[in-house]
This record gives structure tokens, C-alpha cells and sequence, in this order.
């Protein structure tokens, strides 16, 4: 079968390599869509882990099951189905806790050495990622694509539901890419009202397909005053870090209302992960400041069902698609910014051919 195998810095190579056996316990996937992380962007920039040769990147997958293992039950060939990455330990403190993103063992598909993920016509669901990963049947009728998207978006809908966003809120959303415009999506579905701040012009215009209240550019104005002009001089509610920039928590802290949240979504760079915050805003306006990291599995039901339903537009956050043998320029796409989600779709169709 057809494969894009990473096998150093910026390299993707597709290449020819063995078929996966059916796992005895497990599934056969045919894969018909796979997005491209800003995660998979990262390893792609360093190479795969060392002690590697290569790795198949991709964890955000839809496609169809095509063979069952003797040994598993519950499933049937030509299923439509679509993936997540997680795949828990199911006996660690979190675990038996149901805090199953936080296990002290997490093992990730298209991530972790020895679970490869979606870049490719073939892909195996062992038993354990049957049973302790996130797998669930796609809504009928809809598109591979937009299921794929279910993903990413399975994190965006858990940061808010702990946020409890509702009609009543303003929430600033600082950063525009695929996730930026997740989080934008996910909270005017869920009634609240947004300011989106973004230096990147094409991704500042994507925004605004989203219908937020304001679109502020950062490198032109002021986003703790703006913020403050939009809200009657309170503050939002809400603020979600959606970049990797170490000064975005900073602002959020002072441009969120007393009692507001600030929530650290996007990972900073592993070199230097510090942040700078005003303590005394954190203290006297008693402000939250939060992680929010993966989900629990039920986020991925719900976000299959949000995105079928049109809640969360797949068609505005869906922009480029290349089949599999251009698996590398689907990369240099993702790297470079100039549109939002990347899909790579091994059966050589585009997001306009059926998949949304």
C-alpha cells in the first residue's frame, strides 16, 4: 500500500510499504480523509522521535472499515467511522477517575512509536484502541472530511463546556488558525458572542466567514483597549490563548472582566514555555487562569454530531485538501498559513468531492 512516511525534518516520502495484517482483535481501515495538526506540523519540522526511521503521521481520521479481525466483535466491513488519537491505560489514577486525557500512560495514534496513524490507504485499530481509544461511527450521510474535523474540534468543545460558555458571554479568541476558528465556531454555537484577534491578514479575512462581533489586528491595535470598548469597559468573559506565543496569556489576563477566565489552549515552544502575568490582576480581580488539554471521549460523539448538523461549519474551516502522493505539500500548506484546515484524502478526492 501507498504510505507518507516522515523520515527526517521536513521530509515526507510516499512510498510503497508492507499492508497492515488485520489485528486479530482489531479493524482494517481504508482511509478516506486525514487532517494535518499543528501537532503533526511540529514533528514534521523536527524529524521523527529519535531511535525511529520514520514515522506515518496522522490522528485526525475518517474512513471505512475493511476487515474485522476474527477476534473482534461489534463491527462489520464497510462501516463509516472516524478517530481520534487518545488511547488511554484504563488503570492509572486518572483513569480510574474518568480523567482519561490526563492518563499517566497515554499513548497516541499517528503519534506514539509502534501506533501509526492516517497517512495512508491502510491503517490498523488494534483491539486496545478499540476499547480504551476514542472510535466512533460516523452520522449517516455525512462527509469524510468534515468527520475527520471532529477531531480538532473535540478539544475546542471540551475547553468550553469547561468553561461553561453560554448566550451570555464575550469571549476573545487570540488566533485565528485551524483552532482559533474552532474555538470561534464552537462558542457562537454554544450562544456566546466573539472577538477574534489575529496578525495574519488571509487568516484575519477567514475569521470574519465565521461572523464574530470584531476582528482586531493585533499589530495595529490595541487588543486589551478594543476589547474593552466592545464589552462597555468590563472585559470579556473569556479568553482563549489559541497561539504558541508566550505573550498571549499576559493579555488575556488583562483583557478579560474580574472573575473572567484566561485559558492556555495552545502549547508554548518546549525551549522556552514561560509566561510573564500581572499577579495582582490575577489576585484582587480574582481572574481564572486554566489548561485545557485532549478530551474525554464523549467530545468526539458530540463534536461528530455539531459538525453534521451544521453547528460547526466544516465547509468555512475546511480550505485545502491534497490526495496522498502530495502528502508533502499538504505539510508546506499547513505550515504556511495561508488557509485553515489541511486534508490529506487518500482516495484522491477533495473536500468538494463528496467528503464534506
Amino acid at each position: 500500500m501507498r504510505a507518507a512516511v516522515m523520515t527526517g525534518p521536513r521530509t515526507v516520502e510516499v512510498c510503497e510499504i508492507p499492508e497492515p495484517a488485520v489485528p486479530e482483535d482489531g479493524l482494517l481501515v481504508r482511509v478516506r480523509a486525514c487532517g494535518i495538526c499543528g501537532s503533526d506540523v511540529r514533528r514534521w519540522k523536527q524529524g521523527p522521535p529519535d531511535g525511529t526511521e520514520g514515522i506515518i503521521s496522522g490522528h485526525e481520521v475518517a474512513g471505512v472499515v475493511e476487515a474485522v479481525g476474527p477476534r473482534c466483535d461489534g463491527w462489520s466491513a464497510a462501516e463509516r467511522l472516524a478517530l481520534a488519537p487518545d488511547v488511554h491505560c484504563g488503570r492509572c489514577w486518572y483513569c480510574r477517575r474518568g480523567r482519561f486525557n490526563l492518563c499517566d500512560d497515554l499513548r497516541l495514534v499517528g503519534i506514539t512509536p509502534g501506533y501509526p496513524g492516517g497517512l495512508a490507504e491502510l491503517m490498523p485499530l488494534a483491539g486496545e484502541v478499540l476499547s480504551n481509544g476514542i472510535v466512533h461511527r460516523m452520522p449517516e450521510g455525512m462527509g469524510f472530511a468534515a468527520a475527520a474535523l471532529a477531531e480538532p474540534a473535540s478539544s475546542v468543545l471540551a475547553c468550553h463546556a469547561a468553561a461553561g460558555t453560554g448566550p451570555q458571554d464575550m469571549v476573545l479568541v487570540m488566533g485565528a488558525g485551524p483552532i482559533g476558528c474552532l474555538h470561534a465556531a464552537a462558542a457562537k454555537a454554544r450562544g456566546a458572542r466573539v472577538i477574534v484577534s489575529q496578525r495574519s491578514n488571509p487568516r484575519r479575512e477567514l475569521a470574519r466567514a465565521l461572523g464574530p462581533e470584531a476582528v482586531i489586528n493585533p499589530t495595529e491595535e490595541d487588543v486589551v483597549g478594543r476589547v474593552r470598548e466592545l464589552t462597555g469597559g468590563r472585559g470579556a468573559d473569556l479568553a482563549v490563548c489559541a497561539n504558541p506565543s508566550p505573550e498571549c496569556p499576559a493579555v488575556g489576563v488583562r483583557a478579560v472582566r474580574k472573575g473572567g477566565r484566561v485559558v492556555l489552549f495552545g502549547g508554548l515552544p518546549k525551549g522556552d514555555p514561560s509566561v510573564t502575568l500581572d499577579g495582582n490582576l490575577v489576585h484582587y480581580g480574582e481572574v481564572e487562569v486554566v489548561g485545557s488539554f485532549s478530551y474525554h471521549p464523549t467530545m468526539h460523539a458530540l463534536a461528530l454530531d455539531m459538525i453534521h448538523r451544521g453547528l460547526i461549519p466544516a465547509e468555512k474551516l475546511i480550505t485545502d485538501a491534497f490526495p496522498l502522493e502530495q502528502a508533502a505539500a499538504a505539510f508546506e500548506s499547513a505550515a504556511g498559513g495561508s488557509g485553515l484546515k489541511v486534508m490529506v484524502t487518500p482516495a484522491g478526492t477533495g473536500p468538494r468531492g463528496g467528503l464534506l
